[in-house]
């Protein structure tokens, strides 16, 4: 018997709110909060790379690019939500995405991780080009098989090496303008993402370590304490510093805007990174966590004033 007006109007409000909630568990499957960094990161590398020849970049390269790697990235990271759907379930700040949450299943979320790896690497071969295409690749594999497969759930150093994934946007945008990544730049540039990345979660990590506890999983809070977690924090912003300064030896176009905005943000982060590091407790975690993203942000962003000013 055909529904009635009555039932076909409830049910249509319904659907579409189903519909919405699919919508808004693929996109959370992405993780979209990382990928506006990493691809703030691509972009600064692509207009790094033009050494000011705006003839060099058009619209249509950077919207296929930033596209193209949002896609790769966000392939991983649903990859990754699916082999960590465990721990997931068992962690208050992930136990309610999709996996842990019921509302999808296994099967459907890695299949959707490898099809978003797959097409992002032929959509950048076919309109960017093949070196664009291996560098996001390379940071799909890095992210799901080295990180999520191998260190994760086994070493202190998950994070140390695994950050290496994260590094790889700026090799991206590079390529996409060069069609190489034969310079030192785009490469320093990952150096500096790898060296900003513990810090940066370690920080993080202190907050949420009764949840790291609870999965098992061996961050550096879990296993070494948050005393030692604070030393390794300003050690690598130690390490961090000097790196980012060497950029202006390495790259004509920089000058004392990213020289001065160097200096600053890394002696402002540092001073937050020592005061968290005599402080008891981690109260002081997250205003360190959180300048970190503003840290990286606008460091790449003093790269590109230079470059064009």
């Amino acid at each position: 018997m055909a529904l009635s007006m009555t039932e076909q109007t409830r049910k249509t409000p319904r659907a579409r709110a189903r519909m919405r909630a699919f919508w808004r568990d693929l996109v959370m499957l992405t993780k979209p909060r990382i990928i506006v960094l990493l691809v703030i990161t691509c972009l600064c590398a692509m207009l790094v790379a033009t050494n000011g020849n705006m003839d060099l970049l058009s619209w249509q390269l950077i919207a296929h690019t930033c596209l193209g790697l949002a896609l790769s990235a966000g392939g991983a990271n649903a990859v990754n939500m699916w082999y960590d759907r465990d721990i997931d379930a068992v962690m208050m700040r992930t136990r309610n995405r999709p996996l842990p949450g019921g509302r999808m299943k296994p099967g459907f979320v890695l299949f959707y991780g490898i099809a978003l790896g797959v097409v992002s690497t032929a959509y950048l071969a076919l309109m960017v080009n093949l070196w664009t295409a291996a560098m996001a690749l390379s940071g799909y594999l890095f992210y799901v098989l080295v990180y999520t497969f191998v260190l994760k759930r086994r070493t202190v150093q998950n994070i140390v090496i695994g950050g290496a994934a994260g590094a790889f946007p700026p090799l991206v945008g590079w390529a996409a303008v060069q069609n190489n990544v034969a310079d030192w730049v785009p490469w320093v540039m990952f150096s500096i993402i790898f060296l900003w990345t513990p810090p940066h979660f370690w920080a993080l990590a202190l907050r949420k370590n009764t949840d790291y506890t609870k999965a098992g999983v061996p961050m550096l809070p879990v296993v070494k304490g948050e005393t030692e977690t604070k030393i390794q924090i300003v050690y690598y912003m130690l390490l961090l510093i000097p790196v980012t300064l060497w950029m202006t030896l390495l790259h004509p176009s920089f000058g004392p805007i990213y020289f001065c905005s160097a200096v600053v943000l890394g002696l402002v982060w540092l001073y937050k990174c020592v005061r968290l590091m005599r402080t008891q407790g981690t109260e002081l975690a997250m205003d360190a966590f959180k300048f970190s993203l503003s840290y990286l942000a606008l460091l790449f962003a003093a790269m590109v004033a230079d470059t064009f000013l």
